[in-house]
């Protein structure tokens, strides 16, 4: 089996800590592990193991300014994961046709 990376994003998301993580990041914009951690019942050490998963994927990129890191989306591998979600559906949406096609005649 091919693993895609793709697939390495949403076995990542599928993890609630982490897709949580990403919401945060979608809707707020860059923000430090402290913050993050802040509303999560975790510790931001732990918080750090899935920020460190995210990264290795390409869905967050990190930058160190001093003592602090902040983490951003970074788009490109949720768009690729998305775009792939697509071609799945317009797929499935023209197998469905042709059933519906069959179940007519």
């Amino acid at each position: 089996m091919i693993i895609t990376p793709e697939v390495r994003v949403f076995a990542a998301l599928g993890d609630p800590v982490r897709a949580d993580l990403v919401r945060t990041l979608a809707k707020h914009g860059p923000a430090s592990t402290t913050a993050l951690a802040a509303p999560l019942a975790i510790s931001r050490q732990a918080v750090d193991k899935h920020l460190r998963v995210l990264r290795d994927i390409g869905v967050v990129s990190s930058t160190r300014t001093g003592r602090e890191t902040r983490h951003r989306i970074e788009r490109g591998a949720l768009s690729s994961a998305s775009s792939w979600l697509d071609a799945v559906g317009r797929e499935w949406e023209a197998q469905l046709g042709l059933i519906r096609d069959a179940a007519e005649r």
